[in-house]
C-alpha cells in the first residue's frame, strides 16, 4: 500500500479540522452574542467575542486560500494553536455557564 501525498495529507486532515474550527467558533459567537455571562465581565464578553470573530475570519480566510490553491499549502502551527486556545477557553466559559444555570436550578 503506498503512503499517501504530503497534498492528501493535509486534505484529509486539515480540511476536516478547519470546518471543525468554524462550527466551533460559530457556536461561541452566538453564545457569546445572547447570554449575558455572569462571570465574565462585559468587558472581558465583549473581548472575547471580538477574538472569536477575528478568529472565525482568520479561518474563512484559511479555508479559502486552501480551496483556491487545492490543498498545495498548509497553515502555521502556531495559527492553529491559536485558533485552538480560543476554542478551549469558549468551551470552558460554555461549561461554567451550564453549571451555574444548574446550580441556580437547584437552589
Amino acid at each position: 500500500m503506498s503512503q499517501p501525498s504530503e497534498q492528501e495529507l493535509l486534505q484529509t486532515i486539515l480540511q476536516p479540522l478547519l470546518v471543525d474550527f468554524d462550527y466551533w467558533f460559530s457556536r461561541s459567537k452566538e453564545l457569546l452574542k445572547k447570554e449575558r455571562i455572569e462571570f465574565l465581565s462585559p468587558v472581558e464578553q465583549a473581548q472575547l467575542l471580538d477574538r472569536v470573530k477575528q478568529a472565525q475570519q482568520e479561518v474563512s480566510i484559511a479555508k479559502l486560500l486552501f480551496q483556491a490553491v487545492e490543498g498545495q499549502a498548509g497553515i502555521e502551527p502556531s495559527q492553529m494553536v491559536a485558533w485552538h486556545k480560543i476554542v478551549t477557553e469558549c468551551w470552558h466559559v460554555s461549561m461554567q455557564l451550564r453549571q451555574s444555570k444548574q446550580t441556580k436550578l437547584e437552589e
